[in-house]
């Protein structure tokens, strides 16, 4: 229900599960459990194992900006369009928390810009 809910994307950086035939998508809890986070259909997001290694059980992070404490993007109470864009490849954080997400997630990081772009090829 998760995977078919996100129709096989990562919820954090947008990739797509068909990129990626090698890695299967991890369906995670977006409050972890040792934060009281439950199994509800509502905590939990499909994420690649990229973004679900950086983010771990992290709920926050520093705005790399401006050193703010902000929370993270949480798939269930935020819109991807209005925290995120894609542009030449990279995901850009337009909000706090889609600049504090884009940093702890390393959404840009090199091997994740390649494979946007491969898919922006194939596409």
């Amino acid at each position: 229900m998760v995977v078919t809910r996100a129709q096989g994307v990562c919820e954090y950086c947008g990739t797509h599960q068909n990129w990626e035939p090698f890695h299967t998508y991890h369906v995670e809890h977006i409050i972890a459990r040792q934060h009281r986070g439950t199994d509800d259909f509502s905590n939990l997001a499909l994420a690649c194992h990229h973004c679900n290694l950086f983010k771990g059980p992290n709920l926050t992070s520093r705005d790399p900006d401006g050193d703010a404490l902000v929370t993270l993007f949480h798939p269930r109470q935020h819109l991807w369009v209005e925290h995120f864009k894609i542009e030449s490849a990279h995901v850009i954080g337009l909000t706090d928390i889609g600049r504090t997400t884009v940093f702890l997630l390393e959404m840009n990081a090199d091997q994740r810009v390649d494979l946007r772009t491969l898919s922006e090829i194939r596409e």
